[in-house]
């Protein structure tokens, strides 16, 4: 069995990682200078790991950074045991691998296979050994120079010979490369064994991967090239069996510059016996040859003539690397070719190649970076994408050798791009300074503060393929399309099928695509989750502009999402939460969208979703039955994006008819780990919200990468902890944004799922109005806090007093109105002749309803007044403390108003534009109110406007902005309201903002009148009235609403008193009330339209009404 390794705790056991990552290339000395020498090193490279990780690649692949003499940036290597002094030492290495796993990325190192530092210790003993001696052995030597002939000379410009004579040893010594590089003897046994020593080491550490230097060369035999020969695959046979049987899941990369037929021999046979992984160099220079000619023929070739691998091996695909761009796999022709396009410049030429980085050598032609990195990460294979690459660096050929394309890695605009604090003349290699790619322009620092930027856009690139098994692992089908400029391919994996059409243009193209096999399929583009008219047996017609790409899923037409038929299921290895890691991570994310319409919670079950991801996760709860916090960041088709909170757990053994927690909905999928189980949603279950509730009552703390979890307690704590009561959850229920679990009979913990950026606003105004003598609100006990490790907080819970069994102000509201239409009934039959007494609204604040209407009504008469008196103390509370900024009343002045104007016009215009768009498609009784509202946009606009044109003369104030009644609860004596969270699915900056406190008295207007129809509904379901009886009693609805609310203003009106919260002229109350019960009623309109079924006679009735109600 593989040995287990703590050096890689963090990691799970992922036997093909390799094929669905993305691998970043980086030079330890380039990357990040820690001590001030110059010189980057791991303390460096360590400090840059969670840069590394946002960017969201899989895989760190080290240059040689052992001890060496450094004539070839370190490929001499002297000593395969130990770290260079000069980036740190092996303790150094050890810290940096493990804050890597730490994160979930692996490390690929430098194994050079194929040759020595004529100063390793090696060679200087051989050169000294007599010949023939086992030491003498360990490299080849020869007479004569004039053996292995037929071998090529790899360095052309710089070696004339693969013999250099040694005067010490009396003989010629061979090496492939440089002078200074003698090639090691593996005609000698001990050769490989010493190597599989140094393997053995590194991977003893827990190195993930190792990439085999300059593999094809390991073995001579005279009369061929000297290049893979059969007994290089036998000895990588060898080495690989090793590998399998002592450590599982590690890698083997093999750096053999040969065409398709002999590279792919580098994996061995059957399954793949030899490397696991190979680099594809041949394509990479056909890439940039296609884009030059406008001509898909150089890739479409080369992949063609590239043989099937076996099915646990991957390619290695790249633009550019460390060395230069190699044209040594492709003809003379063709490397004229692209030296006459890409390196004019002589000093770009070196060897049989140009070095340069990628976006010098694109001409920094933004269009064409995108187009070739978007090749790079769909085409079959890994990436490996190079360090500087995805800020668009550039290169200084007027360096030596290689070093014009390993320059320092560029931070920032301050000194030495933020890469060292050293002299500039002591660095390595000095910083661009090439006006086009200078530091102070091309720099992370300054691409992560704009969203535009090629950085961010790399991001979402990694991003998406992460959510693809196609892109990378699927299987490649050319498209042949007349036009020979654009590039086209199918990339099929399991269930996915993609489609690839680039551009190779600089100018616009059409294209006719084949797509008649999908008929039916609708293409659906990945980056905006555009979808594109559905295929038909026509040529699928698309225009591309210069230089563009589409990435498609081909899905089947969309339709209302149906639950799923069964529970999906997610193969894990190890421990359950390596779901949030890897591909099972990537699959989870595929799963949300479903799970999450499903949920009361969720705020956009009818938007399109484009995607969900994964943020942050860390343990909330310690142990074997234990939570996890995850964020998962939802993107929509249209509008901003949302965090939501998952609180994550594992139920192993659970049965399909025993969900964890008793409730079904909890389940997310089905978790195929060595004891199969659910992953469900922890809020309701004592693991996640015990622990909340412990981290409030002990002001503690859990750390995480992520952040930390952070409680605090208010006063109120102390009342629920009395009598050493047990606050275990006793229940759980969700509503638009929140979940709320009940914690005994005295405590409830809302648990916001939607987070925003700060302190909510409901502890924010809860502590405020506590403060300032407001009492009719359940008391706030604590809450926790989500502090991210970049300093951002978001209020994740809130602990709050609870009333058992008090029904909120809804449900209260129901049950007095089903006694009013008990009444009513009665009424019919005994007293016809009174009938309801309806004022037009412009009255409501002055009337006196009669006696019998109020009879009629009953005790709900002193619950509307105890609402508008408690409405009129929180707003006085609000309004109490002028030094305060975030709560100090401020005037309605002229700028203000004209802007509140605006902001209503652009409501009602909007959600009417709306309308006329849906017209067609609502209900009869719908459509017949619709019409005509539609024909009062003016006289709608013109309400608004007189809000402006009067001013009235009164202040706003932070208000509650959603105050119906549900957000109030009947203790069995009085209301109170349960929290000050306001409307959720605005931001929480959008509800700091100070409004009039109007708004509020409008949202419980507009609530009474819901109930009345509501009410008036559950009579018919009840049997107490027919369906058919409703228009009969729609006037008695209403005579409720006008009495409760009449009762309701009186009540508000005269506790305010003189205020400067309301105006004070009755005709300027009337013209504020009026435009915000007139937005909220077109609020609900837009809200209604938005339903996959919309119905909207209810607000489109009220806005009628109400404009009646106004002549």
């Amino acid at each position: 069995m593989p040995e287990k390794n703590s050096q890689r705790d963090g990691l799970a056991p992922e036997p093909y990682w390799y094929k669905s990552g993305v691998i970043y290339e980086v030079h330890v000395r380039a990357f990040q200078d820690s001590d001030g020498n110059g010189i980057g090193d791991f303390r460096g490279l360590t400090s840059r790991l969670d840069y590394l990780k946002d960017l969201g690649v899989t895989a760190l692949w080290l240059l040689p950074f052992y001890p060496s003499p450094l004539r070839d940036d370190g490929y001499d290597i002297a000593d395969y045991y130990d770290v260079h002094p000069v980036y740190g030492t092996l303790a150094d290495f050890k810290a940096f691998l493990a804050e890597a796993h730490r994160r979930g990325l692996r490390v690929i190192t430098e194994l050079v296979v194929n040759h020595t530092s004529d100063q390793h210790p090696w060679f200087q003993r051989a050169r000294r050994a007599p010949p023939g001696s086992r030491w003498r052995n360990f490299y080849v030597w020869s007479d004569t120079p004039d053996r292995y002939r037929d071998a090529r000379i790899i360095f052309k410009d710089v070696e004339i010979s693969n013999w250099s004579w040694d005067h010490v040893a009396g003989a010629y010594f061979w090496h492939r490369f440089f002078s200074h590089q003698p090639d090691l003897n593996y005609d000698n046994p001990e050769v490989f064994a010493e190597i599989l020593k140094a393997l053995d080491f590194w991977l003893d550490l827990g190195v993930d991967g190792l990439r085999l230097d300059a593999v094809p060369y390991l073995y001579e035999r005279e009369g061929t090239s000297c290049e893979n020969l059969p007994e290089t695959h036998e000895a990588l046979k060898r080495l690989r069996a090793h590998v399998d049987e002592k450590y599982g899941d590690r890698m083997l990369l093999a750096e053999a510059n040969q065409w398709p037929e002999d590279a792919v021999k580098y994996f061995g046979q059957g399954r793949g016996d030899e490397c696991h992984m190979a680099f594809h160099f041949p394509l990479m220079p056909r890439l940039f040859m296609a884009v030059r000619m406008e001509d898909r023929t150089p890739i479409v070739d080369i992949l063609e003539q590239t043989p099937a691998i076996p099915e646990t091996a991957q390619w290695a695909l790249f633009l550019r690397n460390h060395d230069e761009l190699t044209l040594e796999m492709v003809t003379d022709e063709e490397r004229d070719y692209m030296y006459r396009m890409y390196a004019h410049v002589h000093q770009a030429r070196l060897n049989l190649g140009i070095r340069r980085r990628l976006a010098p050598l694109l001409g920094n032609d933004r269009k064409r970076i995108e187009l070739l990195n978007a090749l790079l990460f769909s085409l079959p294979g890994t990436p490996v994408l190079y360090y500087g690459d995805e800020i668009g660096m550039g290169d200084n050929i007027f360096l030596g050798d290689r070093n014009g394309v390993r320059t320092p890695m560029q931070w920032s605009s301050d000194k030495n791009a933020g890469f060292s604090r050293a002299n500039p003349q002591a660095l390595y290699l000095p910083i661009i300074y090439d006006p086009e790619y200078h530091y102070e322009a091309v720099n992370v620092e300054a691409q992560l503060q704009n969203p535009h930027s090629l950085l961010w856009w790399t991001r979402r690139l990694l991003a998406l393929r992460k959510r693809w098994r196609a892109l990378g692992e699927g299987r490649c089908e050319f498209l042949q399309p007349d036009n020979r400029r654009i590039l086209a391919y199918l990339l099929r994996h399991e269930s996915e099928t993609l489609l690839v059409v680039a551009n190779l243009s600089r100018f616009v193209q059409p294209v006719e695509l084949d797509l008649s096999a999908f008929k039916g399929r609708v293409p659906m583009e990945l980056f905006g989750r555009t979808g594109f008219p559905a295929v038909t047996e026509a040529p699928y017609f698309l225009t591309l502009s210069p230089h563009a790409f589409f990435w498609f899923s081909l899905q089947a037409p969309m339709a209302a999402e149906p639950a799923p038929a069964q529970t999906p299921a997610i193969a894990v290895t190890g421990d359950w939460t390596a779901v949030l890691a890897g591909p099972a991570r990537v699959q989870l994310e595929a799963v949300l969208p479903a799970w999450l319409r499903q949920q009361r919670w969720f705020g956009g079950p009818h938007r399109q979703i484009k995607q969900v991801t994964l943020l942050d996760a860390m343990p909330v709860s310690r142990g074997k039955d234990r939570a996890c916090l995850a964020l998962a960041q939802v993107e929509y088709g249209e509008g901003e994006g949302e965090v939501y909170a998952l609180p994550l757990a594992f139920a192993p053994g659970a049965r399909a008819d025993q969900p964890p927690t008793g409730r079904p909905e909890a389940v997310i999928c089905e978790l195929l780990t060595p004891e199969p189980g659910w992953l469900y949603d922890a809020t309701g279950s004592e693991i996640f919200a015990g622990a909340l509730f412990e981290l409030i009552a002990r002001r503690r703390r859990l750390k995480s990468p992520a952040g930390e979890l952070a409680g605090a307690r208010a006063p109120a704590l102390r009342d629920l902890l009395a009598a050493g009561r047990v606050l275990l959850p006793t229940g759980c229920r969700a509503d638009l944004g929140v979940s709320v679990v009940t914690l005994g009979d005295k405590a409830a913990l809302k648990i916001f799922r939607r987070l925003h950026a700060g302190l909510n606003p409901d502890v924010e105004m809860a502590r405020f109005v506590a403060a300032h003598g407001f009492r009719a609100a359940e008391p706030l006990a604590g809450h926790v806090e989500f502090r991210h490790a970049d300093g951002q907080v978001q209020t994740l819970a809130v602990l709050r007093g609870h009333t058992p069994g008090a029904p909120d102000g809804w449900q209260y509201t129901l049950d007095a109105l089903g006694r009013y239409y008990d009444r009513i009934v009665s009424l019919t039959t005994q007293q016809r002749d009174l009938q309801p007494d309806l004022r037009p609204f412009r009255q409501w604040l002055e009337l006196e309803e009669p006696v019998e209407m109020k009879t009629l009504v009953g005790t709900y008469l002193e619950a509307a007044d105890r609402l508008g008196r408690h409405t009129a103390a929180l707003h006085l509370a609000l309004a109490s403390d002028p030094d305060d900024p975030a709560f100090a009343p401020e005037p309605f002045t002229p700028h203000y108003v004209r802007g509140v104007f605006q902001s209503m016009r652009n409501l009602a215009i909007h959600h009417l534009r709306l309308l006329r768009r849906q017209l067609r498609q609502l209900p009869a009784a719908a459509a017949a109110l619709a019409q005509p509202v539609l024909e009062r946009e003016l006289e709608i606009i013109a309400r608004f406007r007189a809000l402006y044109e009067r001013r009235p003369a009164a202040c706003r104030i932070r208000c509650h902005g959603d105050l119906h009644l549900g957000r109030w609860v009947h203790t069995g004596r009085d209301f109170v309201i349960l929290d000050f969270e306001g409307r959720p699915q605005l931001p929480a900056s959008a509800r700091r903002i100070k409004r009039a406190a109007m708004r509020d008295v409008a949202c419980l207007l507009s609530a009474f009148r819901h109930a009345a129809r509501a009410g008036l509904e559950q009579q018919v379901h009840r049997g107490s009235l027919e369906a058919e009886s409703l228009p009969r009693f729609e006037p008695w609805a209403a005579q409720w609403q006008q009495t409760v609310s009449v009762g309701f203003l009186r009540a508000y009106l005269d506790t305010m008193g003189s205020s400067v919260v309301v105006p004070r002229q009755p005709e300027e109350r009337l013209v504020l009330l009026a435009a915000y019960l007139l937005e909220k009623y077109l609020e609900e309109l837009g809200d209604e339209l938005r339903r996959p079924a919309p119905d909207p006679w209810l607000p489109l009735r009220g806005i009628a009404q109400l404009l009646d109600g106004l002549k």
